[in-house]
């Protein structure tokens, strides 16, 4: 399986390239960063795109879409919920579609709470497993649920734990910003996942999240070198924010 990576230095996101070497089979995954990287890649490689699958809706994952769509002639392919977003979609998931790529098995996943059509694609083959999460689940962090188009923390946490951490540990996860991970590694450093297993004592703190009065859960190192936040407001409600929002009152 072949993996490449074409980051965007501003935002720190990333859109995916990938191949079964054998056959030449591609899929692109997210359309949001330069575009120099993935064509290099493909003329480099001698590969055949055959699909594009968008994980969500945000600008920074979906602005070079129709360029990619264009010029290899491919369907773009993300959740009914996401297509008015993304200025519509060839082919509408709902999430359980399975596809072949050459001698790859793609599995469409559903994982709600950044946003509500948020989409995963789980890659099995040969040569190892492979998850791509968007802006759900990142290498020691989470994605946020105050966010545009968002669910709720309930299918936040829900989609990580039983979804994406159900995988087999040693899956290699490619999130939608930054670096990747395993399974393995998340289950066990990411600071967000041992606080909902009960692993990690919370803060029980008051803060502010803006001008609202919050408790504060738990704050933790974020991709971007900044923090997110795991917050409960007065009424009950649990959310993931940037941590950049939250002041602590203690």
């Amino acid at each position: 399986m072949l993996v490449v990576t074409s980051q965007d230095p501003r935002y720190l996101s990333n859109s995916y390239l990938v191949a079964d070497e054998q056959s030449r089979a591609a899929v692109l995954v997210d359309g949001g960063t330069p575009t120099g990287p993935i064509h290099a890649a493909i003329e480099a490689h001698d590969l055949v795109p055959q699909r594009l699958f968008v994980t969500h809706r945000h600008p920074d994952h979906i602005a070079h879409l129709s360029e990619y769509a264009d010029r290899y002639s491919i369907p773009i392919c993300g959740h009914r919920e996401e297509a008015q977003a993304c200025g519509g979609f060839d082919l509408e998931l709902g999430g359980g579609e399975d596809f072949e790529c050459g001698g790859l098995r793609l599995q469409v996943l559903h994982i709600p709470g950044h946003t509500a059509g948020h989409l995963a694609l789980f890659v099995s083959g040969a040569s190892g497993l492979a998850v791509f999460t968007g802006d759900t689940l990142f290498r020691g962090s989470v994605g946020g649920t105050r966010g545009s188009g968002h669910t709720c923390f309930e299918d936040l946490r829900h989609s990580i734990l039983k979804v994406l951490l159900a995988l087999p540990p040693e899956t290699v996860i490619y999130p939608g910003h930054t670096v990747p991970s395993t399974v393995a590694e998340e289950l066990t450093k990411n600071l967000f996942v041992r606080s909902w297993i009960g692993e990690d004592s919370l803060r029980e703190e008051p803060a502010l999240f803006g001008q609202e009065p919050v408790t504060l859960l738990l704050r933790a190192p974020d991709y971007d070198g900044g923090t997110k936040c795991w917050i409960r407001s007065e009424a009950g409600q649990l959310d993931v924010v940037a941590g950049s929002r939250v002041q602590e009152l203690t």
